[in-house]
């Protein structure tokens, strides 16, 4: 087939040794499209890349890769993205440095919905996890995919609470897709691969190499319209998406915390430097200009503001509070995601929650 003709010029290029994704766009623009490129002479490509790597896209390379990731790709669920094709997604293709490649793993749809980058720190405190979660969870219902990193902590957090609500989650590997890292987020990724989707420009077969992870950051920020860091070092990888973010004309938002924490260091630089602070998922949302979930119905409207009542200012649990109230679980939680969104109430940690006015 003329496609899998082109894919596996688009892929054969993707392994050429040193040629990276700057050059890559430089040949397209020269040549055209990547047949077009394995097509031209040495003397033509050398006016562009230098004579080695001009050798490298003429010589045969070994075609079991290039094979391998054909197959891999018409498996089911399973997709290999290029820059010339209608589903690439705009904002990562309107970046400065988009992957040529996109291997795909899941619901590719998802990567048509509005995303929000969420990062953090992969030693978290159980509240900036318990953050994460439930932040990640009414953002996920309010519309928006949650995009992250896979990492543990923060990270993993985020991609829970969007898989809990509608807008689902996307996962960007520093990994080929067929390798999931970390071993211990190995079960969150096959959930994450049957109900959201990984992402990954990295080769099939990659291994964690520590130099792919800032790399994938600028996907996970490209995919985004705005990047939340919920807790961070001033060290944290976390800072460098952030960075990303910004340059790419996305919106950072930061989620304070202790003066004397290390985790909220980050955190409250970014701030500084002109995050914008997120107290509640409102915040947010309304920065973004993206509506909150629906009301309650006008019969629950009263119910809801007195459960506060029976929330008080002390943590309570979900049962606790179906006791007092006479409600059922189902109706306190969705009581609870609209007062949080409002800003009148904080989840913490172990599914506790607690009111803040």
């Amino acid at each position: 087939m003329q496609h899998d003709a082109e894919l596996a010029a688009w892929i054969k290029l993707s392994l050429v040794p040193g040629l990276g994704g700057q050059t890559l766009r430089k040949l397209l623009g020269a040549f055209g499209l990547p047949q077009q490129i394995l097509a031209a002479g040495h003397r033509a490509l050398a006016s562009i890349v230098s004579a080695d790597i001009a050798a490298h896209i003429l010589s045969d390379l070994d075609s079991s890769a290039v094979d391998a990731a054909l197959a891999w790709a018409a498996e089911d669920g399973h997709a290999v993205l290029t820059l010339a094709d209608d589903a690439y997604p705009r904002p990562l293709l309107e970046t400065s440095d988009p992957p040529a490649l996109l291997y795909l793993r899941g619901r590719r749809e998802l990567l048509a919905l509005p995303g929000l980058a969420v990062v953090g720190s992969r030693n978290a405190t159980p509240q900036g996890i318990g953050n994460a979660e439930q932040f990640a969870r009414a953002f996920s219902s309010a519309g928006l995919t949650i995009v992250s990193g896979l990492a543990l902590g923060i990270d993993a957090a985020a991609h829970r609470g969007g898989l809990d609500a509608a807008g689902s989650t996307i996962a960007v590997l520093g990994t080929g897709a067929d390798i999931l890292y970390p071993q211990r987020n190995r079960a969150l990724g096959e959930r994450i691969a049957r109900e959201g989707l990984i992402v990954s420009e990295f080769p099939l077969g990659t291994p964690p190499h520590s130099s792919n992870f800032p790399r994938r950051n600028r996907v996970i920020s490209g995919l985004a319209r705005g990047c939340l860091v919920v807790e961070a070092a001033l060290a944290s990888g976390s800072l460098i998406t952030a960075r990303l973010a910004a340059e790419q004309g996305r919106d950072v938002f930061a989620m304070p915390g202790s003066i004397h924490s290390p985790h909220s260091k980050g955190c409250h630089a970014l701030i500084k430097q002109g995050a914008k602070l997120v107290e509640s998922a409102q915040d947010l949302l309304q920065e973004l200009g993206i509506a909150a979930l629906a009301a309650p119905p006008a019969a629950a409207v009263g119910t809801a503001a007195g459960l506060l009542a029976h929330l008080g200012y002390d943590p309570s649990d979900i049962d606790t509070l179906c006791a007092r109230s006479g409600l059922t679980a189902d109706l306190v939680s969705a009581m609870l995601l609209q007062l949080e969104l409002d800003g009148k109430v904080a989840s913490l940690p172990g599914g506790q929650y607690q009111r803040t006015s």
